[in-house]
């Protein structure tokens, strides 16, 4: 049964913004907790420890990030299912993405010996740093299936435009963390097993912020409708559309992967000035991660009340917003970006390095929104076969260009290449575009 007073809205500018701004500012509370997990087991006065849970959260959030597809895959499937009115549909999508979270999170925990194996084979560390990265992973490792259900709510919040929803829960889960952090470490003296226990209990409490913050849905039958929660035509689609989100990601890795690869045969100063200047570009998705999401919301409510001139008007709103945001950040590093460098690396050789190569962290908020807003765009139409085969097309432009510039024109060349590829994305889903308003109005 639909419900027809669930029509879209009007697309205006306060809607984009009350959709952006709380996920631009749950976004800056990353980075404070991954400051937090290192100064914590830096009190100890040791570098094993510090390499320890260097290693284990990378390794882990590897792991879980295979399970990102839930996040943007969901907001997809949510918002289209909002925008057709059918409320007992979104109910159902949140019961199977909390399946599905504890499903993997089971898979993970069972198959924690050969992670951990193929982790220290990839990733040698000395004994001591083994040691304790494995006691940290141990821990931690049980939290998987709460940690990748919250990806799935995520997506189902942000679908109905609650972000202030997820504002609240990323504040919870990581605000909780730092406090135990702190106790767990510099009170208990814990150590390592300290931080693992507190992200452990961090994200346990985060999947139930999540499930009260749902909890309106738990209140009619809709979410144990095990007939259509278990519809086969509903499955395959959320399968078909899961699995090309994957393999987008993946490809969007091996860009990353190799750039960094790439990177290391310049030698150590400047492979230390591309890793600082990488974070130009984590602060970038930061701030366009809010309007590509108001993209996704606002164009899957559009796509599934198949109105092409709302279509429309999300994607001109929410695009505009993501421009403003692209060249306030372009000016923000020209300006800044040498005070920026100075607080991340204190070697005045990767600083001189990173000065070196700081214009084309100016150029790159304003090269890439094309692609971070047309990723929203056809996320939220679950256009994710576009998006998989132009994320391909995009990989090979940047191997050709890389292969192409690196020769000539050094770690230069290594960037115009990423920064070539972000634009090739951009332009090749852009020319997808008219096929899905095309597939909106049929």
């Amino acid at each position: 049964m639909t419900d027809r007073g669930l029509a879209p809205r009007d697309i205006n500018n306060r809607r984009v913004l009350k959709i952006a701004l709380p996920i631009v500012l749950s976004n800056v509370t990353i980075p404070i907790l991954g400051a937090v997990d290192t100064g914590v087991v830096g009190q100890m006065g040791e570098a094993a420890p510090i390499g320890a849970v260097g290693i284990g959260a990378v390794v882990l959030s590897a792991i879980y990030w295979i399970f990102g597809f839930l996040r943007m895959g969901t907001t997809g499937l949510a918002a289209q299912a909002l925008g057709q009115g059918n409320r007992a549909e979104v109910a159902a999508l949140l019961t199977r993405v909390l399946m599905i979270g504890f499903a993997g999170g089971a898979l993970i925990i069972a198959l924690q010996l050969p992670i951990l194996w193929a982790a220290f084979r990839l990733s040698p560390a000395s004994p001591e740093v083994e040691t304790l990265a494995r006691g940290y992973m141990q821990i931690r490792i049980w939290s998987a299936p709460a940690a990748i259900s919250v990806f799935g709510i995520t997506g189902w919040l942000i679908a109905q435009e609650r972000t202030r929803a997820v504002l609240v829960l990323q504040v919870w889960m990581n605000g909780i963390n730092v406090l135990l952090n702190l106790w767990f470490v510099l009170g208990l003296g814990w150590g390592v097993n300290g931080v693992a226990f507190a992200t452990f209990l961090a994200d346990w409490s985060a999947l139930a912020m999540g499930l009260y913050l749902c909890r309106a849905a738990f209140k009619v039958p809709d979410w144990r409708d095990w007939a259509r929660v278990f519809d086969r035509v509903k499955l395959r689609r959320m399968a078909q559309v899961n699995s090309d989100i994957m393999i987008r990601s993946l490809l969007l890795q091996v860009i990353f992967l190799s750039f960094l690869f790439l990177a290391a045969d310049f030698g150590d100063v400047t492979l230390a000035a591309n890793q600082v200047l990488l974070q130009f570009l984590s602060i970038t998705s930061y701030a366009l991660d809010g309007f590509a999401f108001s993209a996704e919301a606002l164009v899957g409510q559009a796509v599934g009340a198949r109105a092409v001139p709302l279509l429309r008007r999300s994607v001109w709103v929410a695009s505009l917003w993501g421009l403003a945001a692209s060249v306030l950040l372009a000016v923000g590093f020209w300006v800044f970006g040498n005070d920026i460098v100075a607080i991340m690396a204190k070697n005045t050789e990767v600083q001189a390095a990173a000065a070196i190569y700081l214009p084309w962290m100016v150029c790159a908020p304003v090269l890439a929104l094309a692609s971070f807003m047309l990723d929203g765009i056809f996320i939220g139409a679950t256009r994710t076969a576009d998006m998989r085969n132009m994320m391909a097309l995009s990989t090979l432009v940047y191997v050709g260009a890389a292969f192409a510039l690196v020769p000539y024109f050094g770690n230069h060349g290594l960037w115009i290449a990423l920064l070539i590829s972000f634009v090739a994305r951009g332009a090749t889903l852009a020319a997808r575009y008219p096929s899905l308003e095309r597939s909106v109005a049929r």
